[in-house]
């Protein structure tokens, strides 16, 4: 009997090949008496298919496990929704790279009987929060499990701000944003910034500068408990962002304060007993694959 009787199913809508893999996967949950639990979203696509469903947001009140139909966007997105049970996610990709993303949508039966059968390897991955406060009040937060970015927004102006780990100063910085990303979100925007690739169990942050003024500035790695602070800076003319796994603006303001530190709790990732972390970097990255002793 697998481990899992209920299934959440999420997935992005903008691709029929998707709408397939769905239609696929919920044949193969009931045929292992498994009930499929739509999130809404997609039950309105599947008109006719008479099975349960939910809203993102609770979807985790209904399944004790959560699959996601889509690339790596798609379980950003997901993890946000639910990242407050305590329930396990697995991918199924329909994207790019997928490197949340583990199982194929063409060997389906092959990658998941092992993982119903209790055959998979679970790993903790963390998230990190915002919460911007103006003139000691609160006015925005967001959540992420990739990075959260401070950015120009729609200008394309630099902008300047000083930057605390744990009250301590840092520095003053002038340049496009700052990425503040997870070992899960150093293989993503920070990696293109110029960031270090960071072993997704290391409870570790980076601290990537996006094209300094200043040359020296360089990526930063600390202790994933720190306390990040930033001020922008009275003297930008403009109204920087702050992203939320690239999914989520949040506007910030000349004088703000964006403090950032780990959230509470955390995704719980599912991935395929042979899961191989440097396996995946050779084959997303383009890495040398071959071994000479």
């Amino acid at each position: 009997m697998s481990l899992f009787r209920r299934v959440g199913i999420i997935a992005r809508l903008d691709k029929p090949q998707i709408l397939d893999t769905v239609k696929k996967l919920m044949e193969y949950l009931q045929e292992k008496d498994i009930a499929p639990v739509l999130e809404d979203q997609l039950a309105t696509m599947m008109p006719g298919v008479k099975v349960a469903s939910s809203a993102l947001k609770e979807l985790g009140d209904h399944c004790d496990l959560v699959m996601v139909v889509g690339g790596d966007g798609s379980f950003l997105g997901a993890a946000r929704a639910i990242c407050n049970y305590d329930i396990p996610v697995l991918g199924i990709n329909r994207g790019t790279l997928g490197f949340l993303t583990d199982i194929s949508p063409h060997n389906l039966q092959e990658e998941l009987d092992p993982i119903f059968r209790g055959e998979y390897h679970e790993e903790k991955r963390f998230m990190i929060e915002a919460k911007i406060k103006r003139q000691n009040r609160p006015s925005g937060e967001g959540i992420a499990l990739n990075d959260l970015v401070l950015h120009p927004g729609k200008s394309a102006r630099m902008i300047r701000f000083d930057l605390f780990i744990d009250d301590q100063f840092v520095m003053n910085q002038k340049s496009d944003g700052l990425i503040v990303a997870t070992p899960t979100g150093s293989t993503a925007y920070a990696l293109s910034a110029g960031g270090p690739i960071m072993l997704p169990k290391l409870d570790a942050l980076v601290l990537v500068p996006m094209h300094p003024h200043t040359l020296s500035n360089r990526p930063i790695v600390i202790d994933a408990n720190a306390n990040i602070r930033i001020v922008v800076c009275e003297s930008n003319l403009t109204y920087p962002s702050v992203s939320c796994d690239g999914q989520l603006n949040i506007t910030a303001a000349p004088g703000d304060e964006i403090h950032i530190s780990k959230k509470t709790g955390g995704i719980r990732l599912i991935h395929p007993k042979n899961h191989d972390f440097y396996n995946v970097c050779r084959d997303k990255l383009g890495w040398q694959s071959s071994y000479r002793a």
